[in-house]
């Protein structure tokens, strides 16, 4: 028999879930609580609980995002720090939106150009740049962009630059 005096909720739920509701009848002396008294909890009971869930869930992924994104601005002020005069971190950033969308992995349709400056393997080469563009950090790739760009300005990237 089950009181609620004498066991937790969590033995209750449990009790209820495993034993057959004619084991739970209730006996004289005590009052029990058993699957025959269970009420199902009403939906508009749930749905506030739930939405404010959903709302806080879409808060912290936000927060999370935004400490991302300053973490890497962060990151690229200090790599960017000892670069030549000329050669600016917005700059650089406009270029690799335009040409790869920001993305350090992307590839060209044809395999020629590679990482978020779209490198030819070449080019990648000249800067100091060894291996497969697209693979390397992304600082790295921001960093030899950099150069590239001390270097040669925009004309290496004759749409975005």
């Amino acid at each position: 028999m089950l009181t609620k005096r004498t066991h937790s909720a969590h033995v209750l739920v449990a009790a209820a879930l495993a034993l057959p509701a004619a084991s739970l009848a209730a006996d004289s002396s005590t009052e029990t609580i058993g699957v025959s008294k269970a009420k199902p909890i009403a939906i508009s009971r749930i749905a506030p609980p739930l939405a404010h869930f959903h709302r806080t869930i879409r808060v912290v992924k936000g927060e999370i995002a935004a400490a991302r994104r300053a973490e890497r601005r962060r990151q690229r002020r200090e790599t960017f720090a000892g670069l030549p005069a000329g050669v600016s971190l917005a700059t650089l950033e406009a270029i690799a939106a335009c040409e790869s969308g920001s993305d350090p992995t992307v590839v060209s349709s044809d395999g020629s150009y590679r990482g978020e400056y779209q490198f030819d393997l070449g080019t990648w080469e000249s800067v100091g740049g060894s291996g497969d563009p697209a693979a390397a950090p992304e600082a790295e790739q921001d960093y030899r962009a950099a150069l590239l760009y001390a270097q040669s300005g925009s004309s290496p990237w004759p749409v975005c630059g």
